[in-house]
């Protein structure tokens, strides 16, 4: 069967409606698998499966919201810079566990493309999952990996981290702010600092600082490891 042509602000309009439906549904029964990121992302991608859509034909119709992702991540700022005075009494702290994430990030992605023999391009596609989105596309790009199957990628990280990482709030013995925000930020980027900042205003700065801060290194780590190799 071909691709089915669906119009493409019809899967704009799906994607919304079951987003804030999802929404609606969350506020009455909070759970982690029905958060509604992850529900939406089920949801679209049932209906790229049952529709024989491709990938790109979604794309197309939600293209904008992909735009609206980096004025979204600079509005993190806004509670780094009201926490700055946490931040800045515990620098240390913050700096071991960004560098240690970044190194378990690249050492895992390193891990994943020499066990599954990926191609070069499919490794650069690999190595930014761990980037929110704007920066990782970019940074696809410029190493010769596939900008979609990142975002893809990404998207599946966040979604995952974000949504076990609320689950694993009840039953990991994390009580202060750092451990808190270190684990959401450093394991799904933009979609963790979100969630980071429901929990809390402390939870979302450092939850930020980690991103930023992370995102950097990873890009670094990543053109380092492709060089080299």
């Amino acid at each position: 069967m071909g691709s089915f042509d669906f119009i493409p602000w019809l899967w704009l309009a799906l994607t919304l409606v079951v987003y804030f439906g999802a929404r609606a549904v969350y506020s009455v029964f909070p759970r982690w698998w029905t958060s509604p990121m992850l529900v939406t992302w089920a949801v679209c991608s049932g209906a790229l499966i049952g529709f024989h859509a491709s990938y790109h034909e979604y794309v197309r119709g939600t293209n904008w919201l992909m735009v609206v992702l980096g004025p979204a991540t600079v509005a993190f700022a806004l509670p780094i810079y009201e926490q700055r005075e946490l931040i800045r009494r515990n620098w240390r702290i913050l700096t071991f566990g960004i560098v240690a994430g970044c190194l378990i990030s690249i050492l895992s992605a390193w891990v994943i493309a020499w066990a599954l023999a990926l191609t070069p391009a499919q490794e650069a596609s690999l190595f930014p999952r761990s980037i929110t989105m704007p920066f990782a596309v970019a940074a696809s790009k410029n190493l010769g990996g596939i900008p979609e199957l990142t975002a893809l990628l990404v998207a599946f990280s966040g979604l995952f981290g974000a949504s076990v990482g609320e689950a694993l709030l009840n039953f990991l013995p994390l009580r202060t702010v750092f451990a808190r925000g270190a684990m959401f930020g450093m394991g799904a980027h933009g979609l963790g600092v979100a969630k980071a900042c429901q929990i809390g205003r402390e939870e979302g700065a450092v939850a930020g600082v980690i991103m930023i801060f992370a995102g950097i290194m990873n890009v670094a780590g990543a053109t380092v490891v492709m060089m080299w190799k």
